[in-house]
């Protein structure tokens, strides 16, 4: 009797756990909306500071539904929830509170967005010989990785949202310990490359490298001039911008590429929605 009471109530324990609700946090959102994509349930918003979580900045936003973002138009200031876990982030209660004129940028402004004047890569062209500075602060060119295949992403370690930087710093992590374990990619680097050198010192890229267990053999972290990783980014279709008055506001898509030993693209996956296991397959297509 004693015991089946307690498997009743070690299963209940079970089932609750498991259906218990993944933490989540809530902020508050205001902002303006710089651009609506509904077939992709996006909104870029450009908003305050959300105090305890993130700096003013202009981030995509996704919703749930598309129907949430009915009735909105860039610059329109909103109210909104942000609702964040641990593997995502979306946007609910959209709430429009008025409208103003959406910010132009002088005509004259000094750095122009990183894709500016530079013409993607295209796949069978040779990767540039970009100048880096790697995690230990040693001056670093890209063509010394070649002679093995590489998979390069690109974040800076401050970006709050976890289905952007933080999704790629979880991806690369999957795919070493993969690769780990994969005799026949033995020799595939790992290469991240942040676009914040401001903040990103070689200090921080390594200290950034630790928490994720990163093998310095496998995985290396790359910083350098500002000018110069714009430069390399763009070629792959990074495009980043920056406030004018805080360059540590940093907006910016996300791009991974596959870099083939001989030093040309191999392929470039677009955003976020791509998985260690797509490109585990693509790498083992190179052989």
């Amino acid at each position: 009797m004693r015991a089946s009471f307690v498997l009743s109530l070690c299963l209940a324990l079970a089932v609750a756990a498991c259906s218990k609700a993944p933490e989540q946090r809530s902020f508050t959102l205001q902002g303006q909306v710089q651009s609506l994509d509904p077939p992709h349930k996006l909104v870029t918003v450009k908003h305050e500071e959300i105090k305890g979580f993130m700096p003013a900045m202009t981030m995509p936003y996704e919703v749930q539904e598309a129907k949430a973002l009915d009735g909105l138009a860039p610059g329109d200031l909103i109210d909104a929830k942000l609702i964040v876990f641990s593997n995502g982030a979306h946007l609910a209660e959209i709430r429009k509170v008025g409208t103003a004129p959406l910010e132009q940028p002088p005509a004259d402004v000094p750095n122009p967005p990183a894709s500016s004047g530079f013409e993607l890569l295209k796949v069978g062209e040779a990767v540039p010989d970009g100048k880096f500075v790697d995690q230990d602060g040693r001056s670093r060119h890209f063509g010394a990785f070649k002679g093995a295949p590489a998979v390069m992403t690109f974040i800076y370690t401050k970006c709050p949202l976890p289905t952007f930087c933080p999704l790629m710093d979880r991806h690369f992590a999957a795919l070493q310990k993969a690769l780990k374990a994969d005799p026949a990619l033995s020799k595939v680097k790992l290469v991240t490359v942040s676009f914040d050198p401001l903040t990103d010192t070689p200090a921080v890229l390594k200290k950034h490298a630790k928490t994720l267990d990163a093998d310095p053999t496998r995985w290396t972290f790359l910083t350098g001039d500002r000018d110069d990783i714009d430069q390399f980014a763009a070629r792959f279709g990074v495009s980043v911008s920056r406030a004018l008055n805080d360059a540590r506001d940093i907006t910016h898509n996300l791009r991974t590429a596959i870099i083939a030993a001989d030093g040309t693209l191999a392929k470039v996956y677009t955003g976020n929605d791509w998985s260690p296991d797509q490109v585990l397959a693509d790498l083992k297509r190179l052989e």
